[in-house]
C-alpha cells in the first residue's frame, strides 16, 4: 500500500494545500505534484516566482514555506489502481488533528480539488467547520475541464 509524504510547514505556515494521496509519478520522484502535467508548481511558479520555473524541488519548498504555505495529503495510505482519485479504496487517514495541535499558526486550507475536501470532511467533520476552507480547481492533468488560465485565477483568489 502506498504511503503519503510527511507534512511539508513549519512554524510560520498559515495556510495549507491539501491533496488527496501522491500519484504513481510523485511516489517514484518522491516529491508533491511530480507529474510533469500537473499544473501546481507553473501555478505557484507564476504566483510567487515572477513566473519563472523553478531550478528544483528544493527551491520549489523553499518558496512555498517562505509565502506560509504547506503542504499535505488527506490520505497516509490507500489502495489505488492508477493515480486516479476516483479510483482510492481502503483509505487511512493522516492525522491533521494532530498536526494542527502541534502548528497553531495554520489556518486556511486549500483543497486541491474536490475529492480531497471530501475525504477531509470525512475524517475531520469539526476541522472542517473550524478551520477557513476553500475548494479549488485540482491542477491534476486528469481534470481536463478548465483551462490552465482558469485554474491559475482560481487559485489566485485565495493563495
Amino acid at each position: 500500500m502506498p504511503k503519503s509524504f510527511a507534512p511539508l510547514l513549519d512554524k510560520n505556515t498559515r495556510t495549507m494545500i491539501i491533496g488527496t494521496m501522491p500519484g504513481i509519478a510523485s511516489l517514484e520522484a518522491c516529491e508533491y505534484y511530480a507529474h510533469p502535467r500537473n499544473a501546481f508548481w507553473l501555478i505557484m511558479a507564476r504566483l510567487f516566482n515572477n513566473g519563472a520555473a523553478f531550478s528544483n524541488y528544493e527551491e520549489k519548498k523553499a518558496c512555498l514555506l517562505s509565502q506560509g504555505i504547506g503542504l499535505w495529503d488527506n490520505l497516509q495510505y490507500c489502495e489505488r489502481d492508477g493515480s486516479l482519485d476516483s479510483n482510492i479504496k481502503s483509505e487511512i487517514p493522516n492525522d491533521f488533528e494532530a498536526l494542527l495541535k502541534q502548528y497553531p499558526s495554520v489556518q486556511k486550507m486549500l483543497f486541491n480539488g474536490q475529492k480531497s475536501f471530501q475525504f477531509f470532511k470525512k475524517f475531520h467533520p469539526v476541522l472542517s467547520q473550524q478551520l477557513e476552507c476553500h475548494v479549488l480547481p485540482s491542477t491534476s492533468p486528469a481534470n481536463a475541464t478548465l483551462k490552465f488560465e482558469d485554474k491559475l485565477a482560481e487559485w489566485e483568489k485565495f493563495v
